[in-house]
């Protein structure tokens, strides 16, 4: 029986990508192009994809500020979609996240396995925070997360490659970005 395999990109939102946002750091540029042939053979193949964007309420009270400013709230220029890393089309879909993972008090997990999915190949960023907490709660949830090498990074690289190889031991699979795209193309 062939795997079934999604695409999730997190976080791809101006406020990383976007040069005088908080979020923005130095060297987030490396992750644009592996993620958008990521999503060009997942558009090709007609593979899942999930856009998990961070937003938060304007004007209501979020756990999230005990510890971090406030930031991402709904239509605001920093959570938009950054450059073309928007859905397009029937099989892509957009999951709002008030936390660091895709999963957590969403409905992911019950909209993938609906659609049969069993593998999620996870992009974006930032490798420590929300690429870890995603590919964890994939797993917890008992999906196979794949995080694509080349198409997630942070401003904290010794903390990145802790977690990837956390991910690797633990959860899922690390494995480079041709790898990851021949997941989503099979």
């Amino acid at each position: 029986m062939a795997v079934k395999t999604a695409l999730i990109l997190v976080d791809v939102i101006n406020s990383f990508f976007e040069q005088g946002h908080p979020n923005y750091y130095p060297g987030v540029e490396a992750v644009i192009e592996p993620m958008k042939k990521l999503l060009a053979a997942a558009r090709a193949s007609g593979a899942i994809v999930v856009h998990a964007v961070e937003r938060h309420r304007p004007g209501f009270e979020d756990f999230e500020w005990r510890k971090l400013p406030i930031h991402h709230l709904e239509d605001a220029h920093d959570a938009a979609f950054f450059g073309d890393f928007r859905p397009q089309g029937p099989s892509e879909a957009v999951v709002h996240k008030r936390r660091f993972s895709a999963f957590f008090a969403t409905d992911l997990a019950l909209f993938l396995a609906e659609q049969k999915v069993s593998r999620v190949v996870i992009a974006g960023v930032k490798t420590n925070v929300c690429i870890r907490a995603t590919a964890q709660d994939a797993f917890a949830n008992g999906f196979e997360p794949i995080v694509a090498r080349e198409a997630t990074n942070s401003n904290r690289p010794h903390l990145a490659e802790a977690s990837l190889e956390d991910i690797d031991r633990y959860m899922g699979r690390v494995v480079a970005l041709d790898d990851a795209i021949g997941m989503l193309t099979q």
